[in-house]
């Protein structure tokens, strides 16, 4: 039957958007522990354990907080965290003992600044670099930090252009990254710590910066990933002496998305390209029977996610659609594969959606690829849909689980997540297309989205919705105003409203990429303000529903307030939920199921859908505004 309901059971919001079981490991300098990321205490808290053994134990907990990415000291004595407030981003790096017990200890405790790990080096276990902005807010310095004493010194003053910084594999910082205000990009190089910066290369706006990942392991070569004199990026590498370029590898339609070097060698052995899927190219024969083995023993899609200071150890991510993200420790030694665990198993008890590579023509012809997702156990046929926007949105969607898409799957919809123009992965043409296209072509992309689903049958046109967060926030509020009949209904998360005021509030240490924002948004207070939902919201008629973090550093709360102001003096019905302890997005547990509670609620009633009924812990008219 046409649009039928699944029977298939549904999977409640708790499997879905609560803390992961255990996520986001970490391997030990000697390959013997993994620090892994798990509930304690009612938050996301920090564990490390010995492989091959039970002697998980909880190291480092933040009450208000959950921690979401740990690492291990150079020397393996301690493990690393970064952690913000509330959702500031403001990050600071924390120590704590693997044993567990002690406090941990904040390592850089510079107030109101955003510390970053630059580089760590298991074969020099004095000394990592960090960079952090408390000097100047928006610049980094890099520092030189014994992660053992907390000990800081100052190794490389920022000379105040400079926007990303690349060591050699002394972990000497030689190679930066400049934009200019015309968007061009040049890199800079010096023969050593104290030596001068000259340029090495300029690169086209066209191009956009290039993206250094590393020295050669002699230091006379800076390998970067550009797509300077060809479509998609690619691997090359520029001699030091001579500026001379040579190509290492890549693909003609897509970007290099990952490099991955040895700890022993300082080479790099192997990269990514994201085509429909992830795909492996080996750069050094010795690790091609290493992803031969690995492709035989682990599913899905895979990264290399840590490796031991000897490579005898790799930490291996699989990503696969109908399941959650698992880790594998690997054994070079014998290329056996061992599954350390799932992120979220409960998730077996249930059948998700397949997601399936797609593609369809824009109105002008521009190929859009994308993905879609349609609820298991039912036909394709008439059904309610959700057009899926991601943020960035110099960024893409990819294959594999997703909770937000299996969630709205197994409630009924359609889930079609387009990487319309402006994404990144499809090569320079296809992101600078996008160039200010926000409220054109890249919002016309999404109605003709909706077109390729109606036109295939797969959804009733006059049930269709849109949602996204971010920049998929503000395509939701775009397709809203601009196009005020193409979607039954809108959610829109922490997405901009006025493009002038999102640009006069990013955060400071933005501003030596703001060239890329004029270029690719638009360079003047008119055509910016003929690009924004809020100066067309008296247009909007369909419901919509607003989620916004109150401490958002990005997109700060004055973009939901506004529109909800206009809206709402003009009489229109608008449902705005703020989080006052979140940021740019929702981390916390209770704040993710409380609002996805009124989003389910929100579509079955504006689309049809299916909807769990709301928790006790569930109500959201404390944060209504």
């Amino acid at each position: 039957m046409i649009g039928r309901v699944s029977s298939v059971e549904l999977i409640p919001r708790d499997v879905l958007f609560s803390y992961p079981e255990k996520a986001g490991p970490s391997l030990s300098p000697d390959g013997t522990r993994i620090t892994y990321l798990a509930p304690s205490g009612g938050t996301l808290a920090v564990w490390v354990r010995t492989i091959g053994a039970a002697d998980d134990r909880v190291v480092a907990v933040d009450p208000k907080r959950p921690i979401r990415e740990a690492f291990w000291s150079p020397d393996g004595a301690r493990v690393l965290f970064l952690q913000d407030s509330a959702g500031d981003e403001n990050f600071h790096l924390f120590a704590a003992d693997p044993q567990g017990g002690a406090e941990p200890t904040d390592l850089t405790p510079y107030p109101g600044a955003r510390v970053d790990v630059q580089a760590l080096d298991p074969w020099r276990p004095d000394q990592m670099l960090i960079t952090a902005n408390h000097r100047d807010a928006t610049l980094f310095d890099v520092y030189r930090l014994d992660p053992r004493t907390g000990e800081t010194a100052l190794d490389t003053e920022n000379p105040g252009t400079i926007g990303a910084f690349v060591e050699d594999a002394r972990m000497v910082v030689r190679g930066g990254v400049v934009q200019h205000p015309d968007a061009s990009s040049e890199l800079l190089v010096r023969d050593d710590a104290g030596a001068p910066w000259r340029s090495l290369a300029t690169f086209h706006p066209d191009d956009g910066p290039p993206q250094p990942v590393g020295f050669s392991a002699e230091g006379d070569a800076l390998l970067v990933i550009t797509s300077a004199g060809a479509n998609a990026a690619r691997l090359v590498g520029y001699d030091v002496a001579t500026g001379t370029r040579r190509d290492v590898a890549g693909d003609p339609q897509f970007d290099v998305s990952n490099v991955v070097f040895s700890p022993r060698t300082k080479q790099p052995f192997a990269l990514s390209v994201v085509r429909d899927r992830v795909e492996w190219i080996v750069l050094d024969p010795a690790y091609a029977p290493d992803f031969t083995s690995l492709a035989e023993q682990i599913p899905g899609d895979l990264s290399v996610t840590s490796i031991d200071r000897d490579e005898r150890t790799w930490l291996i991510g699989s990503v696969i659609d109908v399941g959650s993200v698992s880790f594998w420790s690997y054994d070079r030694t014998t290329r056996r594969a061992t599954k350390l665990f799932a992120t979220r198993p409960a998730l077996d008890a249930y059948r998700l959606g397949t997601m399936e590579p797609i593609r369809y023509a824009a109105r002008d012809g521009l190929t859009i690829h994308g993905y879609l997702t349609t609820p298991f156990g039912v036909e394709p046929r008439g059904l309610p849909a959700i057009v899926l926007v991601h943020g960035g949105p110099w960024n893409r969607d990819v294959w594999g689980y997703n909770g937000n898409v299996q969630w709205l799957a197994n409630r009924g919809y359609a889930v079609l997540q387009p990487n319309f123009r402006g994404s990144t992965g499809y090569g320079k043409a296809h992101l600078n297309a996008g160039d200010r296209e926000w409220a054109g072509a890249m919002h016309t992309d999404l109605l003709d989205a909706k077109a390729w689903l109606v036109e295939r049958g797969i959804a009733d046109p006059a049930r269709v919705g849109i949602m996204g967060g971010s920049y998929g926030g503000y395509a939701t509020l775009a397709a809203l105003a601009f196009a005020p009949d193409a979607f039954a209904c809108g959610v829109d998360i922490v997405g901009p409203s006025n493009l002038n005021t999102l640009l006069g509030s990013i955060p400071p240490y933005w501003e030596t990429g703001r060239a890329t924002f004029t270029r690719r948004m638009g360079d003047s207070a008119a055509f910016l303000a003929a690009q924004s939902p809020l100066h067309r919201a008296d247009a909007i008629r369909a419901p919509l529903l607003i989620g916004q973090g109150a401490n958002d550093p990005r997109v700060k709360i004055a973009e939901s307030d506004q529109i909800v102001a206009a809206m709402r003096g003009n009489g229109q019905a608008v449902t705005y939920v703020v989080f006052e302890d979140e940021g740019h997005g929702f981390v916390r547990p209770e704040n993710n199921k409380r609002f996805n509670a009124a989003v389910e609620a929100f579509l079955r009633d504006n689309l049809g859908g299916r909807a769990e009924p709301p928790h006790p812990d569930e109500p959201i008219d404390a944060y209504l505004r």
